[in-house]
């Protein structure tokens, strides 16, 4: 069984990962595709979904892998994480996140410090957030119920495809929301826009816990 801090520093670190390989994949996509988005989004995709493959791969054992405020929040109504705890991981978590995006500043010799100008706004990404976040949530508690040892693929694979059917490229994350405020680069958001959409990935998180309670209900889990 792990540490409190072992459980803490997993989380810290798979989400300071996560980030570096979201806004490095996506300056990097961005200086490549040579002025081609759908490129540099493809680029910043398939890095992402790969990244979340190997961390909760890696650190599952340790922490769960949540590596975002969401999916804790999930684990807490389910009764599975306590208050404490649930506070402490978002907290690392949101750190994490904003030490992966300074990472990548620096690895690609830009500013350490920014704020995102990127304008992400209006109903219609708000409502993605909401489906972006729900879809994750369950795509988690489902496959736990059933096949626990896919979830890290599973993970990976749904948000790799939320990248493309969702108008606001699934950030589904409130820690990712956040440290993406503070990167003026092709990941960004404007951190005036961070609020409602962090208040939308809460709310499909918790419809989530509650649609997947009724729907997998009667199954038996499994171990493997």
């Amino acid at each position: 069984m792990s540490s409190p801090s072992q459980r803490l520093g997993a989380e810290f670190i798979g989400t300071a990962f996560l980030l570096a390989a979201v806004v490095g994949s996506g300056i990097m996509g961005d200086t490549l595709a040579a002025g081609n988005v759908a490129v540099a989004l493809l680029a910043n995709t398939i890095a992402t979904g790969a990244i979340l493959v190997v961390l909760i791969t890696m650190l599952g054992p340790v922490s769960g892998a949540h590596f975002n405020p969401a999916v804790t929040l999930a684990f807490f109504l389910r009764g599975e994480i306590g208050a404490g705890e649930a506070v402490r991981f978002v907290l690392a978590q949101i750190a994490g996140g904003i030490v992966g995006v300074w990472a990548a500043h620096l690895m690609f010799a830009d500013d350490l410090i920014q704020f995102s100008t990127t304008a992400r706004t209006g109903g219609a990404q708000w409502f993605s957030e909401w489906v972006a976040c729900f879809g994750l949530v369950f795509t988690i508690l489902a496959t736990l119920k059933v096949r626990p040892a896919a979830v890290p693929m599973g993970v990976g694979l749904y948000i790799t495809s939320a990248y493309w059917f969702t108008a606001s490229t699934s950030f589904a994350n409130p820690a990712v929301t956040i440290a993406r405020g503070l990167s003026d680069t092709f990941a960004g958001i404007r951190p005036a826009d961070v609020p409602l959409f962090i208040l939308m990935q809460l709310i499909g998180a918790a419809c989530a816990v509650y649609v997947a309670r009724w729907l997998c209900a009667g199954r038996v889990e499994t171990t493997s």
